[in-house]
């Protein structure tokens, strides 16, 4: 095991100490889509799914009704491939945010929480609200393919799919991966220097792709870099 690899068992271990199982040795675990941030599921683990969930990188949990553990998707192959996961401040509830391959719900819907209770004076969204939300979407369709990519790559870590070259990133560990980073970061420049729009283009996807996976690798989803970037835009300007 390398040192990073123990650092990040050591840090799931002192995580996991400090968790407050209820009476029945059971937490309860929402599940979230990573890239829509829709809520998907809602479950319960115990110890023993739990760390089969930070082992094998797939969402584990505790059957009540069957009292036995199931891995979601084990039999649908509706499996999710989980991005982060997240405890409140209570140590009592975790939040896993996951990249679904297909439906959380047994009746084919995409969320189990699909049934809505009508309201009578629901809150409603100002225009000026609705026009901004329009617009995030309609910007967010230019950035799709980035969800996608990431979607992929979180799936070609967990599946390792024979032959396919995120595979033998992910295999070679995160030194291989560091060092394509560094290359396409180098041959990027290069294209810029050489006033080459149509290499720069090239580069430039290969360089945002190798990102990506290292991104996985630390699990670090990239929706957390785009929180980042937006809290910096929001921060007054100093000149």
């Amino acid at each position: 095991m390398s040192e990073d690899n123990k650092n990040i068992a050591q840090s799931q271990q002192e995580a996991v100490s400090g968790i407050r199982w209820n009476e029945s040795g059971l937490l309860p675990a929402v599940i979230q889509d990573a890239r829509t941030l829709e809520v998907l599921m809602f479950a319960y683990m115990n110890p023993e799914s739990l760390q089969r969930s930070l082992a094998s990188g797939q969402t584990w949990f505790w059957s009540r009704s069957r009292s036995e553990l199931w891995h979601k998707g084990g039999t649908s192959g509706n499996t999710q491939a989980i991005t982060s996961i997240h405890y409140d401040c209570d140590s009592d509830t975790l939040l896993v945010k996951v990249v679904p391959e297909g439906p959380a719900c047994h009746t084919g819907e995409n969320s189990c929480f699909f049934r809505e209770i009508p309201l009578d004076s629901p809150a409603t969204v100002t225009d000026t609200a609705g026009a901004a939300v329009k617009a995030a979407e309609a910007e967010d369709g230019r950035f799709a393919v980035l969800g996608e990519l990431e979607r992929v790559i979180a799936e070609r870590e967990v599946n390792r799919p024979e032959g396919a070259y995120t595979t033998y990133l992910f295999d070679k560990g995160v030194d291989k991966i560091l060092k394509k980073v560094g290359e396409e970061a180098s041959e990027t420049i290069i294209a810029a220097k050489n006033k080459d729009n149509a290499e720069l283009r090239l580069e430039v996807s290969d360089l945002i792709y190798h990102l990506l996976v290292l991104l996985q690798e630390r699990k670090l989803p990239l929706d957390e870099i785009l929180e980042e970037l937006s809290a910096r835009h929001e921060r007054p300007r100093r000149d």
